[in-house]
């Protein structure tokens, strides 16, 4: 079973039909979305002038079967912690959302699918 978790860059490039995504999609069994990247997708939705038609657009996509919205739980808090301290002994911080972010793919067992180049720099993350 394949299963992705998109960070907000990942989620807008899909929105916007940008095929790396689409096809990454397209083979997952489960695709996550963080409550912390809808928060930042509908921040970004509300700073703009299409707020209902994004809206719309992202309410159907995760309408489909395979899409899943992630709470936060204590065990992603757990790996949150791990997390900021590995980091953070290495001299690699990274924002604050994008933690929340990884905690939640390796909760689940996901690969994250992000643009952000930082990811790379967490230990046992799993980037595509």
């Amino acid at each position: 079973m394949k299963k992705v978790l998109l960070d907000t860059n990942a989620v807008a490039a899909f929105l916007k039909g940008d095929l790396r995504v689409l096809d990454c999609v397209a083979k997952a069994d489960s695709v996550y979305l963080s409550a912390i990247v809808l928060g930042e997708l509908l921040a970004g939705f509300r700073c703009g002038t299409q707020f209902e038609r994004n809206q719309s657009i992202l309410d159907t996509f995760m309408a489909c079967s395979t899409v899943e919205t992630l709470p936060v739980t204590t065990e992603t808090s757990d790996y949150y912690g791990r997390l900021f301290l590995a980091l953070r002994k290495k001299g690699t911080p990274i924002p604050v959302n994008d933690l929340w972010i990884a905690a939640q793919a390796m909760e689940r067992g996901a690969v994250l699918i992000s643009f952000d180049r930082h990811f790379d720099a967490v230990p046992g993350l799993r980037v595509g």
